[in-house]
């Protein structure tokens, strides 16, 4: 890292809301241009900053800020200088000199510690020391609070979410309790926390930092799908990442659930931990899903087999039995769950509920998790369908507090409420979705259960199938228009542990065999960037074609197969502006992915139908950069095609290159062409599961790029990575009280 003293001679730009600076300072006669989070910057300042030289494609050499701390003048000269160059407000070069004559080299002294002998001053009064005040002490809890942190490895974009967070107090919240900020400040983790903690004199075996430390490491396994943690790992991981004894962590866990903050279960013979969230919205589903399947429901006023003969003429179709079994269930049960892989009919299936419940005066509602699901879904209804978190009306405080309108007070306004794409709703969705539901609303669940499982904590669907709390309808038929796909055949194949069928003439599921993983991802560029656009001339490389990897590290990890498809895709141009982010570059023109939910991020809608804009962009949702602003330190990402988000740059971690994506993140989405790499790696990733789900994105073409070794391997691997959940076992508790 290098360091530059130096003066600063302008201030080229400066964004008051996150820091971000662009100024020139003069080092040793040399004009240098430094760019980074500088809080609070004017001309005449002498600064130390430390960072690295690095190249702008448009603006040149640069010195990127990594920590700044302002050098006070120690000289009258120098004072007087600082002073005039209007760094405080209410301080010009006239009354600079007449401060300076007065007090000399004591003159920060005085402002620092008897502000009210400014008055002494030919035209200061009470107005203007109010204002010296203000500004001359804001500017330096900003900087104090910046070199105290930036002590201990904190970032400046760090320093300044803690600092908009926590305001003047940031040092004191900090000392008092270090491991406020993993909870409190996006992007900071347990391990800095621990540093600042640690360097502070705060003691290894301290309960406060163990009890932070469990919640860390609870959470940290929360983060891989589960809701609780089992007490045995808990303490192994403790022993490992804290470096205490065991004694010490089993008391300290004991010690936090007596303070209320976590909570101990015995769950079927073996002792686990929850944090609060999770423990309370596996209660929450548990109870209002046995409240909504044991209520009773009003007849409906129609003749539900009829209905459905007449859906049959209409559309010139016959239902399988499976099929005519889920819709006449609507008229019996409270809560029902359909669920069938690709090319069972479940679509059609919601189509003939719709017009039986329409007949009846009835009215619906329709969500699923993703906007693309719901987007889907409105496409194949003819009818309106939303986003899970706009239908509950989702509303937001400050940087981080999100809430939904909808909930025990102010339910949702419906007679019906169907769900689809169910598998990908976590604990904490449907909780909050459950909430919101009334007492005699039927609820039907539509979902693929063999599917990878949701992103977030939990294992909903699977759950609520195999607890039988609720009907459930299995659709095992493939209709004949469906078994003309072979992406659809091959899929239910692949489900049950069988070969899928390769390279049949004029189909859409083809495998292309490679070995060398540098062959394989030379093959993929190929087919991404000619073959493929070249064989079907309507698919657009990027908007049409989908690259899916199991995994994100390696030749074929998601990390590089993006780095190696951005250069060719959208390679460097004097014309694309470009940011570079980490170890990220973002250009004009890039497809990027939002990373995680963040409820705040406001969108505008530039085409298509609905509310003029809204909030919440979430984890998955797939756009293109259109615009990136040096000047006003923003990047511009378009979604669907019709929605439009500015993020500040300060918030590009919550933005990956999606070129390619995992398996995992294209949950919900359907793509017209999908290739994906087989190759071995992990076997708890490399599953059936895995690729069942992989190739149920693609609509059009699969094409397996790999080896038949890994291919084989993965449809005979029935290993997935084990989820923790109890909300199957709360269900059956129970029910099997209620019984005996």
């Amino acid at each position: 890292m290098s360091e530059l003293h130096g003066v600063v001679e302008e201030v080229v730009f400066h964004n008051k809301d996150n820091g971000y600076a662009v100024a020139k300072i003069n080092s040793s006669n040399e004009k240098i241009t430094i760019v980074g989070i500088i809080p609070y910057i004017t001309e005449g300042q002498n600064l130390k900053v430390q960072g690295q030289w690095v190249i702008h494609p448009q603006f040149g050499k640069q010195f990127k800020v990594e920590s700044c701390e302002e050098v006070i003048p120690e000289s009258i000269a120098g004072i007087e200088r600082y002073l005039a160059s209007g760094v405080i407000t209410g301080i010009g070069p006239v009354t600079a000199k007449k401060i300076v004559e007065k007090f000399g080299e004591k003159t920060f002294e005085i402002i620092e510690n008897d502000i009210e002998r400014l008055k002494e001053i030919e035209g200061i009064g009470d107005k203007k020391i109010e204002i010296i005040y203000e500004s001359y002490f804001k500017q330096r809890e900003v900087k104090n609070i910046m070199v105290f942190l930036q002590a201990y490895g904190v970032t400046p974009n760090q320093c300044m979410k803690i600092y908009k967070r926590f305001g003047a107090n940031a040092i004191a919240v900090v000392k008092d309790n270090p491991y406020i900020l993993t909870e409190e400040v996006s992007g900071i983790g347990f391990k800095t926390a621990d540093k600042i903690a640690l360097s502070l004199g705060v003691e290894k075996n301290s309960p406060y930092r163990i009890q932070s430390g469990i919640k860390y490491l609870i959470n940290e396994f929360c983060a891989m799908g589960n809701t609780y943690m089992p007490i045995d790992k808990l303490i192994k991981n403790g022993v490992d990442i804290l470096c205490v004894s065991s004694e010490d962590i089993e008391k300290n866990i004991i010690e936090a659930a007596l303070d209320g903050q976590i909570k101990i279960e015995n769950i079927q013979g073996q002792e686990c931990v929850f944090t609060l969230p999770y423990y309370y919205c596996e209660l929450g589903v548990t109870k209002k899903i046995l409240t909504l399947a044991f209520s009773q429901y009003s007849k409906l006023d129609v003749d539900v087999e009829k209905e459905i003969e007449n859906f049959e003429k209409k559309h010139n179709i016959s239902f399988a039995p499976s099929q005519r079994e889920a819709i006449a269930g609507i008229a019996d049960s409270g809560v029902e769950i359909i669920t069938g892989g690709p090319g069972t009919g479940k679509t059609t299936i919601i189509n003939c509920i719709l017009e039986i419940f329409e007949a009846a005066g009835m009215k619906v509602l329709m969500g699923a998790p993703t906007g693309r699901a719901a987007k889907r879904m409105t496409e194949a209804t003819g009818r309106e369908a939303k986003t899970l978190h706009r239908l509950l009306e989702l509303g937001y405080e400050g940087e981080e507090n999100m809430f939904f309108n909808k909930d025990e007070e102010s339910p949702l306004q419906c007679d019906v409420l169907i769900i689809d794409e169910a598998s990908m709703v976590d604990i904490m969705l449907m909780n909050s979705l459950l909430k919101a539901v009334s007492i005699g609303t039927r609820i039907i669940i539509v979902g693929d259960v063999d599917q990878l499982p949701s992103v977030g904590p939990g294992n909903v669907l699977r759950d609520l199938i195999e607890s039988k709390c609720v009907r459930v309808v299995r659709l095992k038929d493939i209709f004949r228009q469906s078994k003309e796909s072979m992406i659809i055949v091959n899929a239910h194949r692949i489900n049950k542990g069988e070969m899928p069928f390769l390279n049949e003439k004029n189909k859409d599921f083809y495998f292309i065999n490679e070995e060398d993983p540098n062959m394989i991802l030379n093959t993929i560029i190929n087919l991404i960037n000619t073959r493929l656009p070249k064989f079907n001339k309507s698919w657009d490389k990027l908007k049409h074609i989908q690259i899916l990897s199991p995994m994100r590290k390696g030749v074929l990890g998601v990390s590089n197969l993006n780095n190696e498809l951005q250069n060719i895709l959208n390679p460097p141009s004097k014309n694309k502006v470009e940011k570079k982010f980490r170890d990220t570059i973002f250009r004009v023109g890039d497809k990027v992915m939002q990373t995680k939910n963040n409820y705040s991020l406001k969108w505008i809608r530039i085409a298509g139908q609905g509310e003029d804009e809204g909030l919440g962009v979430f984890n998955g949702d797939v756009g293109f950069i259109e615009e990136i602003d040096e000047d006003n330190q923003v990047l511009k990402v378009v979604f669907d095609e019709e929605r439009s988000v500015l993020y500040d740059f300060i918030y590009l971690d919550e933005l990956d290159l999606a070129y390619a994506i995992t398996v995992h993140k294209s949950q919900g989405s359907e793509f017209p062409v999908v290739i994906l790499p087989s190759f071995m790696g992990p076997p708890m990733l490399m599953n059936k599961n895995l690729l069942y789900t992989a190739i149920t994105r693609a609509k059009q073409m699969v094409v397996l790029v790999g080896s038949v070794k890994a291919l084989h391997f993965m449809i005979n691997n029935n290993r997935s990575f084990e989820r923790y959940s109890s909300l199957k076992w709360r269900i059956e508790n129970i029910i099997d009280s209620s019984q005996e």
